[in-house]
């Protein structure tokens, strides 16, 4: 795989072949390195965190041809070289449609391997196969809800100027939420949907500007990864909290979403990957 090869030469918005037996080679990786550098980041990472894939459509056939089902979770470390593509995640994922694998294992190990190497680094996967369907909960994220705000708009795409904060004044601890989040495709331009939660210790920041900042990346272009560290490092720079977690979770396309979590302090646990009203 050529790790240095742009999006826009990846199956996105193209005509693609639905290939029906496995094929590792479908898989797209894309550098993060660019888009952070654009942040500043070019050392050390500002954060730690996760982007948690749910791929909802992987099924195989078994040694005697029938077909089997699952829902896949995929937890990819923020520190990972690359992302993938997420349409040639689809493209990899159906490959196995027509593959016989001797059980739920033999899945797992060609996963774990093919994964792991378009990443860039080892992932951890989980299957929640048919029989546990019934045991997947939904849920909201909880805190208190910007949208509630009576606001007039008029700027659409991402204007770290309006982040304020009163740092003259004590800290406080808050966690913040916004169902308003957009942004598009950057190779498609197809529109991108997602709930957010901003979780700080810090000075008081604006709820008026940062909702409005949320607002301006309804046309902005990126991948769901770079959106959501974009957030958190101008969060940090513009607002200057001591501690910050941002999370993202992203409607699904082509069964499949991505939900990144970014953090500069110890979580007593990994955020829940329940899934929320819109996924």
């Amino acid at each position: 795989m050529d790790h240095s090869t742009p999006a826009s030469d990846s199956p996105l918005g193209k005509h693609s072949v639905y290939v029906n037996e496995y094929d590792p080679h479908l898989l797209f990786p894309i550098p993060r390195a660019e888009k952070r550098s654009e942040l500043g980041i070019t050392n050390s990472l500002p954060f730690f965190g996760m982007d948690v894939w749910t791929a909802y459509e992987i099924s195989w056939l078994n040694l005697r041809g029938k077909p089997q089902v699952a829902i896949a979770t995929l937890l990819v470390p923020a520190d990972t070289p690359n992302i993938v593509e997420s349409k040639s995640l689809k493209l990899y994922l159906n490959s196995f449609n027509q593959s016989r694998l001797a059980g739920t294992d033999a899945l797992m190990d060609l996963l774990q391997t093919d994964l792991s190497v378009a990443f860039g680094a080892a992932i951890q996967i989980k299957l929640t196969l048919s029989s546990d369907f019934a045991s997947l909960k939904m849920a909201e994220l909880d805190g208190q809800l910007l949208d509630r705000l009576d606001i007039e708009v008029d700027t659409y795409s991402p204007d770290k100027r309006l982040l304020h904060a009163a740092k003259s004044s004590s800290p406080v601890e808050e966690k913040l939420v916004s169902h308003l989040l957009k942004s598009n495709c950057p190779v498609t331009n197809q529109p991108d949907w997602a709930s957010i939660q901003i979780h700080y210790v810090g000075p008081a920041i604006d709820q008026e500007g940062l909702l409005k900042y949320l607002i301006g990346f309804r046309l902005h272009q990126g991948f769901h990864e770079h959106c959501v560290e974009r957030i958190f490092t101008e969060i940090l720079h513009e607002c200057g909290p001591t501690k910050l977690m941002v999370l993202a979770r992203y409607t699904r396309r082509g069964g499949i979403e991505i939900n990144p979590w970014r953090s500069n302090f110890s979580l007593s646990k990994m955020p829940s990957n329940a899934r929320n009203a819109r996924q």
